[in-house]
């Protein structure tokens, strides 16, 4: 069968990076939505994190996928049309497209020309999979082109990136999802467990630097996209497990009493005051399983790594 790759540029980027930052750091307490770091290098450090040693949940959710690809294709049998939000580079996918053998394979991604990289690279891989790629801010729609097969479906949402968003925002992604399946449609979602803080505190502070460079590029995209007047050497990453809250919190930390200027708007940041980038929430089965159930999604089955590292689920809507 000849291969099929289509895509679809939904611009999700002028809305935009300026008005983010500007809503931002007007806040007294900063912050900027973690789907701004997905630039092509951010996504590409991203993809480097993930080999990091000290960044467990890829290399555990593989293993688990591989060790229960069996039970999920009992589960959700073959030909559905498989839809991935924020598919980033695509690779955990691939355990599952030949045992699946999906309608159609429709990746997201917010960053375009990373998107038609891991595309292509799909559609190269398995020339049978028909491909419909969608450049999309999937947090706010998940819209299904006119190209894409009728039947059932299954969103495939891994990584645990429920986890950046907060409880409220995702039970609202996961009604949105829900809508996006029609009933008894399926999605299998890898979520992140609670665990020792020392863990946790490593894996996003890896000892190569990674997810350092990642959250400073938020900086460098600040300075050359939006011509704000911002020098990232004047930041520090940071990264700590909030018990409290059950999350990882990720900030880009002042190392001096600065201003930064953009268009009309200056920014007075005190030394040693936080820009908030990113939480990442932890979730035991039972909680995830409530939020799931209130967002509409029924638990189908669920499996935990042998050390409970990490989940996967696989619910219905």
């Amino acid at each position: 069968m000849s291969k099929t790759i289509t895509f679809h540029d939904h611009h999700p980027q002028i809305q935009s990076l300026k008005s983010a930052v500007i809503a931002g750091l007007s806040k007294p307490n900063k912050s900027i939505p973690p789907k701004y770091f997905y630039d092509e290098r951010g996504s590409k450090l991203f993809a480097e994190i993930c080999e990091q040693p000290e960044y467990y949940p890829p290399n555990i959710e593989r293993a688990l996928l591989s060790k229960i690809t069996e039970e999920i294709f009992h589960l959700t049998g073959t030909n559905r049309l498989i839809i991935e939000p924020g598919a980033g580079s695509a690779t955990k996918i691939r355990i599952l497209l030949d045992p699946l053998k999906p309608s159609a394979y429709l990746p997201m991604d917010i960053s375009c020309e990373y998107l038609r990289s891991s595309a292509a690279e799909i559609a190269d891989d398995f020339p049978w999979l028909p491909v419909h790629a969608v450049c999309v801010d999937f947090t706010h729609s998940i819209p299904l082109p006119d190209t894409a097969p009728k039947g059932h479906r299954m969103a495939f949402f891994p990584g645990s990136s429920i986890g950046n968003f907060t409880p409220h925002e995702a039970r609202s992604f996961l009604e949105m999802v829900r809508q996006t399946l029609s009933p008894g449609g399926l999605l299998l979602i890898g979520v992140d467990t609670k665990k020792p803080a020392d863990i946790l505190n490593a894996a996003y502070n890896d000892a190569a630097g990674i997810t350092a460079a990642f959250n400073l590029n938020l900086l460098h995209r600040i300075r050359d996209e939006v011509k704000a007047d911002c020098n990232p050497e004047n930041f520090e990453h940071l990264a700590f497990y909030n018990q409290t809250l059950g999350r990882i919190e990720m900030h880009l930390i002042s190392r001096c009493r600065q201003t930064l200027h953009l268009s009309d708007y200056q920014f007075q940041l005190e030394e040693g005051e936080s820009i908030h980038t990113e939480n990442s929430y932890k979730y035991t089965p039972d909680e995830f399983i409530d939020l799931a159930t209130q967002a509409g999604l029924q638990p189908v089955q669920h499996w935990l790594d042998d050390q409970k590292l990490f989940a996967l689920y696989l619910l219905q809507a």
